[in-house]
């Protein structure tokens, strides 16, 4: 991207600088070559076609090879390609939100180098820019509309976003990043956090599934005991308990967690009361594996 924007800016420097310089040249010339002291006496001077001819061809020409070349790279910058990574893009006082196709945010816009990205760029509030330097970008977003912008980070590295347009107060604060990695990188990135997000989702349905059928009435999820044990930390964790009157030890795995939902009285925790209903034929199966899976989650 920031190639075709130095092609064009370069076209464009170069054809302004010799317009310059000719201009220039001929006006020291000519104030040099008809000076009063040379010529005192005046005397009129008929017009030339072919000279006029000239200095309006020319710059109508050179004029339109800068649109041209603004143009064919303008298109270039406005059409998105179809292998594109889409992330969308939220801008408020003061800060920017990234967010990708499953789901999760970011306050950094973490992109693979080398591929296309296209950004879906809205705003919360007031009108903002998202400004990247080092890709020569920028593009506005505005309160109820959708803009587009696209780039490629051409190797790994952290390149700045700015705001450029002014929103207020803390304007000069609303900073971020582009964190470009590598393809591989990004990939393994990108997975743990959909893997990240998936379970945050499990946890908050699972969450929903324990308050219906009352085990939060019972059970904490923060470490603190009520009349059973707490659910946070115990995956994984050797306990105690009280099997057919005997006392024995057991790793709190999968299997533990299943039996003490679907028959609680086999395996009493060691210090808590053996009050637990069975929930053999009230829990759907679905639902008791997002209740497991929750649980491994609470370390």
């Amino acid at each position: 991207m920031s190639d075709k924007v130095n092609e064009t800016t370069l076209i464009i420097l170069i054809i302004c600088l010799a317009l310059l310089g000719l201009v220039t040249f001929f006006m020291i010339f000519l104030a040099v070559r008809y000076r009063r002291k040379k010529n005192p006496d005046p005397e009129d001077i008929s017009g030339s076609l072919p000279l006029e001819i000239a200095w309006t061809v020319i710059p109508t020409i050179l004029v339109f090879i800068m649109f041209w070349y603004g143009w064919v790279n303008f298109k270039v910058m406005r059409t998105v390609p179809e292998n594109a990574f889409n992330i969308n893009v939220t801008a408020r006082m003061w800060s920017w939100s990234f967010e990708y196709p499953d789901g999760f945010k970011t306050p950094t816009l973490m992109v693979p180098a080398g591929k296309p990205v296209n950004l879906d760029i809205i705003s919360e509030d007031v009108l903002h820019s998202l400004f990247i330097p080092a890709f020569k970008i920028k593009e506005d977003a505005v309160p109820g509309m959708h803009t587009r912008l696209w780039f490629t980070a051409p190797s790994p590295g952290e390149y700045t976003i700015f705001c450029s347009e002014y929103c207020g107060q803390g304007h000069s604060s609303m900073l971020s990043k582009v964190i470009a990695m590598t393809e591989d990188e990004f990939a393994a990135w990108y997975q743990t956090r959909k893997d990240e997000a998936t379970g945050r989702r499990a946890g908050e349905e699972a969450s929903q599934v324990l308050k219906k059928h009352g085990c939060l009435d019972c059970h904490t999820t923060d470490g603190s005991a009520l009349t059973g044990p707490s659910f946070k930390g115990i995956y994984g964790k050797k306990i105690m308990v009280i099997s057919s009157g005997k006392e024995r030890e057991l790793t709190a795995d999968e299997a533990y967690l299943r039996k003490s939902v679907l028959d609680p009285d086999s395996d009493i925790a060691k210090g808590y009361p053996d009050i637990m209903p069975s929930f053999k034929d009230e829990i759907p199966e679905n639902e008791l594996k997002d209740i497991i899976n929750y649980i491994k989650e609470l370390k």
